[in-house]
């Protein structure tokens, strides 16, 4: 009686864990599809997980200044110049001044207590310092864009510095004589006391100075950029990175010179890359660059780009009031009569270089040239 009592119970029992396990198969087959299509959407979110990762990592590649790949879109090539740009322009002012705080500190002067030279000291520390930005530069050039100092416009025809350097008396004589007449400028003679040891030394500031700007601007981004992006595109990508270190001191004025000085920079810029095409290097462009600032600052003595520092000069030329024929406190390099100088020196320059190009063509398309000619004359 207890077996068949412990038999049935069994049975029993055994039926019960049947249906249940009948019951979650049933639910297994229900939820089935559900599950695996959350296991297909997780894995195609960590593929394209991985796919956005794999592009992000091509990004960073691509436009990292610390190698010299080319093989991109341009829009990524524009951004991977300008980031070389301000490394080597910040990287290198950074060193400059931890060495013109030691220069203060091995004078006896404690910089972090207002303690400092001279303005005068300090515009000439600062202008020779340049020199840190400049090897930044070349030595950005030769180690990660690997290439000849020569394909940055480092050429041996010195002799266009000269060529810019008389363009700029050209341009400078030019915006004088231009803004004179108004009487927003006037003459005062010549200083009775002239130091000229302190004016030799800023003309050697301003050839470093300029030079440190047309070798970023032109020499790394114009250079870098002219095979690979339209011309007016990589003139204007080196004019917008030639502006951005002017707006500080641009900024403090009134609304109309900031207007009007951004315009000047503009055009100066703009004859800068022309004179950088014509005569394929930098040299004319540092020349321009290097006599126009010296000739306002330290023989005109006129405010340049903001900095109304008083230093040695030759001539005592003051502005009258502020307003938009003299530039106000920026200088003549905010003027609307400068900017209408230089808009007629770029069109005279696109001229001569239009007039020079069809030369050439008509010199290649001609068979003899005048002289091969008379001498076939002559046979």
């Amino acid at each position: 009686m207890g077996l068949v009592l412990f038999i049935s119970n069994s049975l029993v029992v055994f039926d019960y864990y049947m249906s249940e396990a009948n019951r979650d198969s049933s639910r297994k087959a229900t939820h089935e599809p559900y599950r695996m299509r959350f296991r297909s959407l997780s894995w195609r979110r960590r593929a394209n997980d991985c796919v956005l990762w794999a592009k992000m990592k091509q990004f960073l590649k691509n436009i990292n200044p610390f190698n010299d790949k080319t093989e991109m879109p341009i829009l990524l090539y524009v951004i991977k110049i300008i980031l070389a740009f301000f490394l080597c322009k910040y990287a290198g002012e950074l060193i400059a001044e931890g060495i013109v705080i030691l220069i203060h500190f091995a004078a006896g002067k404690n910089p972090f207590r207002g303690e400092i030279f001279s303005p005068q000291t300090i515009t000439l520390i600062t202008y020779y310092g340049y020199i840190i930005v400049i090897g930044i530069t070349l030595l950005y050039w030769k180690l990660f864009r690997k290439k000849p100092l020569s394909g940055m416009g480092i050429t041996g025809r010195f002799g266009s510095y000269f060529i810019g350097a008389a363009a700029a008396v050209l341009l400078v004589g030019f915006s004088l004589l231009a803004v004179m007449p108004t009487g927003a400028i006037e003459y005062h003679g010549i200083f009775r006391k002239i130091d000229f040891a302190v004016i030799f030394l800023m003309l050697g500031g301003f050839i470093v100075q300029g030079a440190m700007e047309e070798l970023l601007c032109r020499g790394l981004v114009f250079f870098s950029l002219k095979d690979r992006a339209p011309l007016p595109a990589t003139i204007g990508v080196s004019t917008v990175l030639f502006i951005i270190p002017h707006l500080p001191t641009l900024s403090d004025g009134q609304p109309i010179f900031v207007i009007i000085g951004i315009l000047d920079l503009i055009l100066i810029s703009v004859i800068f890359s022309l004179f950088t095409i014509r005569f394929e290097n930098v040299w004319a462009a540092c020349g321009l660059h290097s006599v126009w600032n010296f000739i306002l600052y330290n023989i005109l003595g006129l405010n340049l780009s903001g900095n109304d520092t008083q230093i040695a000069a030759v001539f005592d030329v003051r502005s009258v009031g502020e307003n938009a024929l003299n530039g106000g406190p920026y200088g003549i390099e905010a003027s609307v009569l400068t900017a209408a100088v230089l808009a007629a020196a770029i069109f005279l320059i696109l001229f001569l270089m239009k007039r020079k190009d069809h030369r050439a063509k008509n010199d290649s398309l001609d068979p003899l040239s005048p002289k091969e000619s008379e001498q076939e004359g002559q046979i």
